[in-house]
Formats: structure tokens, C-alpha cells, sequence
């Protein structure tokens, strides 16, 4: 089993990425996602989760109003679409399974995906 989270990378104050987490040896669709990031001597934190079937959906604060969490099952595939960005969501962020989106939400996750590295410049 294996999460590849991908689409990181470095972008202006007031630019846009989009990650995306590509599951492999399982059905992304029988999971929930859930998308984290740490920055450098910070806790882990969530960023947004997403249901087996594309909701419900959930983000970290002060976050929903610039990213969104969406799946495309028949792709094995979630995404996240970051816009605004600012310095301080400079971070690695990653991918995880859980078994539902409430295990998500609980922390409860049974697969991580390696990270990619999210770099805002001011």
C-alpha cells in the first residue's frame, strides 16, 4: 500500500498549488482522506478530510475559505487546491487513509503518503 503525495513546490505570497495523493494497492474510494502538514517546530496539524464518496468535508481553522478538498475514485486520486497562500502555510504536507472520514477527523489514520514540501516566498 502505498500514498504518493505530489503537486508541492514553491510559490509567491497570494499563489496557488494544487496536491494531489495517488493511492496505490488500495481502493482510495473504500477510504477517508485526510490532508496534513507540520512546518518546522510545529505540531502536525489537519488541514482538511474528506469522505469515501466525496464528503462530508472538513478543514483546519481559517483555512476553508482558500482550500478544497475534493476525490476523483476512479483515479485512485484526492486533491487539494490551495489559493492565497502565505507564508505561513509553508509546510510538508501530507496525505493519509483512514477507514472513515469520522477515523480521519479522530486521528485514527491507517495509511501516510511521504510528504511534499509546500515553500512560500514573501
Amino acid at each position: 500500500v502505498q500514498l504518493q503525495a505530489s503537486g508541492g513546490g514553491l510559490v509567491q505570497t497570494g499563489g496557488s498549488l494544487r496536491l494531489s495523493c495517488t493511492a496505490s494497492g488500495l481502493t482510495c474510494g473504500n477510504y477517508g482522506i485526510g490532508w496534513f502538514r507540520q512546518a518546522p517546530g510545529r505540531e502536525r496539524e489537519l488541514v482538511a478530510a474528506i469522505g469515501w464518496n466525496g464528503g462530508p468535508t472538513s478543514y483546519g481553522d481559517s483555512l476553508a475559505g482558500r482550500f478544497t478538498v475534493s476525490r476523483d475514485n476512479a483515479e485512485n486520486t484526492a486533491y487539494l487546491q490551495m489559493n492565497t497562500l502565505t507564508p505561513a502555510d509553508q509546510a510538508i504536507y501530507y496525505c493519509a487513509a483512514a477507514y472513515s472520514y469520522m477515523d480521519v477527523m479522530a486521528g485514527k489514520l491507517v495509511y501516510w503518503g511521504q510528504g511534499t514540501q509546500v515553500t512560500v516566498s514573501s
